[in-house]
């Protein structure tokens, strides 16, 4: 019989491995993507609900829990199961709201701390007579919202070592109904799946059975409400079913339409329920069978690791491939825009338009101060154009990639005002420290024949910037200053140019990958989780 391995080292890989598995992220919207957020989910469930703490605390109760479709019948079986209301039926759909986890009253202490499921806050109802009207079972909330519930009943006819827990309907209306029943179910030792005889062949059963079935969970199928003039042909044909998907060996228990369930609201006969209570109580109370039980479904959850991790890894793998052709496409762009832009600041691109004709009219009819704002202006507009000009280059790169249409990708500031103010702010600074480059040089001079600051910096700008055409103003600045002034004048403002291009270009770039930078996709998640895999599998 194979039995639990519970060796520390084996946990401690295994605390490790679900680690790495809560750390995975995959916010690029890849085809992949919602598969493998949903299969790092359901595997958290697993590990966090049953896996861990069943490993922890072998000796803890099995815990059955009844799942279904809504109508299936799930809380009037637990009810029956129990031998009074515990759970609240009815034709009102989705009736179970509030899961019910019910134990004899030894077994309260393993439920009521966080030993499983610790994100449900527990709910305990004082014990009423069985006709009584059940309450306490709607959701509590607090101040961030609806608060999830497991209330937690204790009643002497449950055997002592097995806990029943009546799901939320998987295919719920309510989103959070169905997410809290896939969580239940994650932490069960036993699966009870419930169906009835007019939607035994839905597909969402099906799909609980063949999820069953992957991570090889100990399971139990109960066909409820079965019209006693068709017991025969429907249980032959859902046997059937269940042997073509590989099934055929899995306890299959027939529960009669009866009076009683018609609406919801009483108890089957205990007769009716008898051979699943029998096979539930054997299993709780018989070592072998309890083993068998428990070992069958940690053991497939383990197995299925060989398979679920690695795809988590390779879906890891594609994000941040994504992310890296993402980031290059920003790289490229800028990388291209800022070579032009120093070209365009070689040839003296800056003195055009409205700044040349400034310097054309200077000193006659246009003063220092006019002729920089000129190009402090002409510089911040040809700085804006290269930022403008990357962005539609990333743009047009980023429509061919699908990881583009993240949300928080698509709602970055696109406003031109915004990187037009960023740009202005950035040049304004510039041409003050070049007029304190251009004071320092001039209080170096005889007061007698100390130019004008302002006319210096105005003349030491338009020869950085103007090319050939600004030739004439280094001339002019040399005899103001002096030819060594001048040149030390020139040298300063151009390594303050080339700084402050730089700090531009790499700010707009960062700004374009900060959503991206944001969504934190790293290249460590596929190599952790194989190697954290590795480590489980050795110490298996």
């Amino acid at each position: 019989m194979v039995t639990l391995d519970v060796r520390p080292q084996l946990l401690e890989a295994l605390s490790a491995l679900r680690d790495r598995v809560a750390a995975a992220r995959f916010p690029l919207p890849l085809d992949g993507a919602p598969r493998a957020r949903a299969n790092r989910d359901e595997l958290l469930a697993q590990l966090d609900d049953y896996l861990v703490p069943r490993l922890r605390e072998p000796d803890a109760p099995l815990l059955a829990v009844v799942g279904g479709s809504t109508g299936a019948g799930k809380s009037t079986l637990v009810n029956s199961l129990v031998g009074r209301r515990v759970s609240e039926a009815g034709v009102l759909r989705p009736t179970t709201r509030t899961p019910v986890l019910v134990c004899h009253p030894d077994d309260h202490h393993w439920f009521s701390g966080t030993r499983i499921l610790p994100d449900l806050s527990r709910a305990w109802v004082p014990r009423q007579d069985p006709g009584a009207s059940l309450t306490g079972d709607e959701p509590q909330t607090h101040e961030d919202g609806p608060t999830r519930v497991l209330r937690i009943e204790t009643v002497e006819t449950v055997p002592p070592g097995l806990a029943l827990l009546d799901a939320p309907d998987i295919d719920s209306l309510i989103a959070d109904n169905r997410s809290l029943a896939a969580e239940l179910i994650c932490a069960a030792d036993i699966w009870v799946m419930v169906t009835t005889a007019a939607r035994y062949a839905d597909a969402i059963p099906w799909h609980l059975l063949r999820t069953a079935k992957e991570y090889d969970a100990t399971l139990v199928t109960v066909l409820d409400r079965v019209p006693h003039q068709v017991v025969s042909e429907v249980s032959r044909q859902y046997g059937a079913l269940l042997t073509k998907a590989g099934l055929g060996d899995v306890p299959r228990f027939t529960v009669p339409e009866l009076p009683e369930s018609a609406w919801g609201g009483g108890l089957l006969p205990a007769t009716a329920v008898a051979p699943l209570r029998t096979w539930l109580v054997h299993h709780a109370q018989d070592p072998a069978a309890r083993q068998h039980a428990m070992s069958r479904t940690a053991h497939g959850l383990l197995d299925s690791l060989k398979v679920r991790m690695p795809e988590l890894a390779g879906a890891a793998a594609a994000q941040y491939a994504a992310a890296l052709r993402l980031t290059a496409a920003v790289d490229s762009a800028y990388d291209g825009e800022y070579a032009r832009v120093r070209g365009r600041l070689q040839a003296g691109a800056v003195l055009a338009g409205d700044a040349l004709k400034r310097w054309r009219a200077y000193p006659l009819d246009c003063t220092a101060g006019e002729l920089l704002d000129a190009l402090v202006e002409s510089l911040a507009a040809l700085l804006l154009c290269a930022v403008t000009a990357a962005d539609e280059r990333i743009d047009d790169a980023w429509r061919r990639e699908p990881a583009a249409d993240a949300p928080s990708l698509a709602d970055r500031d696109t406003s031109i005002e915004s990187a037009e103010h960023r740009i202005g702010l950035a040049v304004r600074r510039w041409r003050r420290e070049l007029e304190e480059y251009a004071d320092e040089e001039v209080r170096g001079l005889d007061r007698s024949v100390a130019p004008d600051p302002e006319v210096v910096a105005a003349l030491a700008a338009t020869g950085l910037l103007g090319g050939r055409r600004g030739r004439s103003a280094g001339e002019g600045l040399a005899e103001r200053i002096g030819a060594h002034g001048a040149l030390r004048l020139r040298d300063r403002a151009g390594r303050l140019l080339a700084d402050y291009l730089d700090r531009v270009m790499h700010a707009e770039r960062e700004r374009r990958l900060a959503p991206l930078d944001a969504l934190e996709v790293q290249p460590d998640p596929q190599a952790e989780l194989i190697a954290a895999l590795s480590v489980l599998l050795k110490e298996r």
